[in-house]
């Protein structure tokens, strides 16, 4: 009868265990592995510096697009530029008088006069 419980309590200890193991994280070998051998820090640096340097050279391009941006009658004035940051006064840059709803915006060196209801571009001016 000993047996018997020593038997059944090792049988269930063993399916418990294998129960937990195969309910345990699942790790990519090639990763866990450099890892224990201390070449995963070097990877991952390498891949955030790659990463790094994909998005300055994304912003560098967006850049470059909106300095090559050309402020025409009738487009549409981008969002990102309505803030007052890139509100001008007319006087102050001898520019013309804007009629009301009307407001100057400077941009890249240039002065672009937009309706402020439908932010559509009335105006370019190259300074």
């Amino acid at each position: 009868m000993k047996k018997l419980l020593v038997a059944l309590t090792m049988s269930i200890s063993t399916l418990m265990l294998t129960t937990v193991a195969n309910a345990a994280p699942h790790f990519d070998d090639e990763r866990h592995m450099d890892q224990r051998h201390g070449q995963g820090q070097g990877k991952k640096a390498r891949d955030r510096g790659d990463h790094e340097d994909h998005r300055r050279v994304r912003e560098e391009r967006g850049v470059k697009r909106l300095q090559q941006m050309r402020w025409q009658p009738g487009y549409v004035m981008p969002q990102h530029y309505r803030g007052n940051g890139y509100k001008v006064e007319y006087k102050d840059h001898k520019l013309p008088k804007p009629d009301r709803k009307q407001q100057w915006y400077k941009v890249n060196n240039e002065y672009i006069l937009v309706d402020s209801d439908s932010n559509s571009i009335i105006r370019s001016l190259g300074h």
